[in-house]
């Protein structure tokens, strides 16, 4: 299974999905704006983004389009997640390609289903016979 980067201004917020994730058996990597991920998707392209919105250098709407016109990273799926909840939000969020947004605070349940659900769509992801 490939690697899941988190990209976050926040690094509570980093370390937190982070470590859910990877209690979950994923591999991950972070990166502290859009920028950053760039750099890091350029070098090692995940099977999955979560991304936060507002980020200095590169906010997650300027990312997520990157992520789905970049040939090379254009079918991996990408999970917007801010506390912007508004339904012009989640609108723009969709309209800029992402293929899930999830408002702070979310439960870790939630998020975790949302990644294991587009992974499964993206045939990056079985799950093995013990649940997790």
């Amino acid at each position: 299974m490939g690697m899941i980067l988190v990209v976050d201004d926040s690094a509570l917020v980093r370390e937190m999905l982070s470590g859910e994730l990877r209690r979950w058996g994923f591999t991950v990597e972070t990166a502290v704006d859009g920028a950053d991920a760039k750099v890091k998707i350029a070098a090692n392209p995940p099977i999955l983004v979560v991304t936060d919105l507002i980020m200095p250098q590169m906010n997650g709407y300027e990312l997520c389009r990157w992520v789905k016109n970049n040939p090379t990273t254009l079918n991996v799926p990408v999970i917007m997640c801010s506390t912007k909840g508004e339904e012009f939000d989640r609108y723009w969020g969709m309209k800029q390609g992402a293929d899930a947004y999830i408002t702070k605070p979310y439960q870790a349940k939630d998020m975790i289903n949302a990644v294991k659900y587009l992974l499964e769509e993206a045939g990056s992801y079985q799950e093995d016979s013990t649940g997790s």
